[in-house]
């Protein structure tokens, strides 16, 4: 009988979690809320139902049962790391597709998961559990300023906060507290001394409880807010040596754990001591999953459903080998400046193509993108022989993506990874916080660039071309994300820098007709 896989999510993973179990010969099934009857992911499901939210767990499993689903992959996000939705799975006689609710719960919360990091012998910064506000001053006094704030049920970057002083400790608690609460049901905190820009590496991990294995590393260090917005594998500020100690620690915190599944251990690396810590576990399949599947060859996803459905893991250590470099951009609605969401409906859409270029998305033309969810709208994932390679690579798919309608934040990754300190790999966790007047700089004169280009088109072209000039694919590329108010504003700059070029253009060709007599 066909395996028939409940994909309780919706977008870019449930296409892409959708694609490899067709391609093992199962069934994958979907659910999809009001705002989603439109939505590009329905398509790629064999069967799927109405739920009212995708984090109501009762909605959930009825539609799993309703559809007549053997297992449920929960995807990332939403109750992707929800133990109770773990443990309903299995109580109600479905495959959960990821680890045992138990081990779930160790690795969801932070503090347990850096004790048994601690007894493992895995490099730890030092912490403490923050009941009240004077544990944080207690532990600031041993361990100075900077400090760290952090949710202990958190991930996703919430409940975060850097501490410099005393003066912020007061109110930056306070918001810290409450963003746990909200967000994980969970206010506990817990402090640990803030490590200047270190690099964020992260272990890509398969096991199944008795057996873990590797597949390498991630540098996710471009990071905004603590989201994360460039990832690439592998890490190339390693030394073999380094990268032997870092994913070995790795697989010896899994094995502790029993861990099943597909996992990720995130580490910071403190460049100037080439010293690597342990931050937490990821008990899920990450976003940035694509650039570890584009070195290795290995389909995560499907290596999860395996280890799932025959509780063992095939594949061996010595199976794992790396090949060239891979680099992942996230491609969010949002404005490239401020990053406020851009919600809209998108008129064009032409995703980029050619060698070594994946895009793994979940609109088309037509698409509408809501307020209500993450403003991941695609990630563009390229390969090279070398890094050198995968960025120019990447740097010419952004030119060919075409998203109209709304605002993307493809301006900002161009700026970004043509930037001297990414280019030598030098960037670290703080990376955005230190260039970033540098980076909007860089974006502004490009958008003053391509409104310029659009004038000189139009100017050329007349009234015919004017006219045409915004919905044109052709200069698609130049309006790529712009708001009309914007696009008005920049093409008034644009004449006036136009104007300005011709009056200098002539003034040299009556210099040099002066000269010549």
């Amino acid at each position: 009988m066909t395996i028939r896989i409940l994909i309780a999510n919706r977008g870019e993973i449930a296409i892409r979690i959708a694609r490899s179990i067709k391609e093992m010969g199962f069934s994958p099934l979907g659910i999809y809320t009001s705002l989603d009857k439109n939505s590009l992911h329905r398509r790629f499901m064999v069967e799927d139902t109405e739920v009212g939210s995708y984090l109501d767990i009762d909605e959930i499993i009825e539609a799993a049962e309703e559809l007549g689903a053997d297992a449920i992959h929960p995807g990332y996000g939403f109750l992707s790391e929800n133990v109770e939705f773990a443990k309903r799975v299995v109580e109600r006689g479905f495959i959960f597709i990821g680890p045992s609710p138990e081990t779930m719960a160790l690795a969801g919360d932070k503090v347990k998961a850096k004790e048994v990091a601690f007894k493992a012998g895995v490099p730890t910064l030092p912490w403490r559990i923050a009941e009240n506000i004077d544990d944080i001053r207690e532990f600031a006094e041993e361990h100075g300023y900077p400090l760290m704030l952090k949710a202990v049920g958190g991930g996703g970057g919430m409940g975060i906060r850097i501490v410099h002083n005393e003066e912020e400790l007061d109110k930056l608690y306070e918001q810290a507290r409450k963003e746990a609460e909200n967000a994980f049901k969970d206010p506990r905190l817990y402090v640990e001394p803030y490590l200047e820009g270190p690099k964020h590496i992260e272990v890509q991990i398969l096991g199944d409880g008795e057996h873990v294995i590797h597949l390498y590393e991630r540098d996710c260090s471009v990071q905004r807010r603590h989201q994360k917005i460039i990832e690439e594998a592998p890490a190339v500020i390693l030394s073999p040596e380094e990268r032997k100690r870092i994913t070995g620690d790795a697989v010896k915190l899994m094995k502790t754990i029993k861990y099943t599944g597909a996992g990720t251990v995130e580490m910071l690396y403190d460049i100037k001591r080439r010293q690597h810590y342990f931050m937490e576990i990821n008990a899920r399949l990450q976003v940035e999953h694509p650039v570890t599947e584009m070195i290795t060859g290995i389909d995560i996803v499907k290596q999860q459903i395996i280890i799932a459905l025959e509780e063992r893991l095939r594949l061996k250590q010595r199976d794992i080998k790396i090949t060239g470099h891979a680099i992942e951009a996230r491609i969010n609605a949002e404005n490239p400046v401020t990053l406020m969401p851009s919600p809209g409906t998108i008129k064009q859409y032409m995703e980029p193509s050619g060698p070594g270029v994946r895009v793994d998305s979940g609109i088309v033309a037509g698409s509408t993108v809501s307020s209500e969810y993450n403003p991941l709208i695609a990630k563009l994932i390229v390969m090279g022989r070398d890094r050198r390679e995968a960025i120019l690579r990447l740097n010419r798919a952004l030119d060919e993506y075409i998203i109209t309608g709304i605002q993307t934040n493809i301006p900002l990754i161009k700026s970004i990874i043509k930037h001297p300190v990414f280019l030598k790999a030098l960037h670290t966790t703080n990376f955005l916080d230190i260039h970033m007047d540098d980076i909007i700089m860089s974006i502004k004169k490009r958008e003053i660039l391509h409104a310029a280009i659009l004038v000189a088109s139009a100017y050329k072209g007349g009234a015919k071309l004017r006219s045409r000039i915004v919905s044109s694919s052709r200069y698609a590329p130049y309006t790529n994300g712009l708001e009309p108010a914007r696009l008005e504003s920049l093409k008034r700059r644009a004449w006036i820098y136009w104007t300005l070029l011709r009056t200098r253009v002539r003034k040299r060709s009556v210099g040099k007709s002066r000269r010549r007599k």
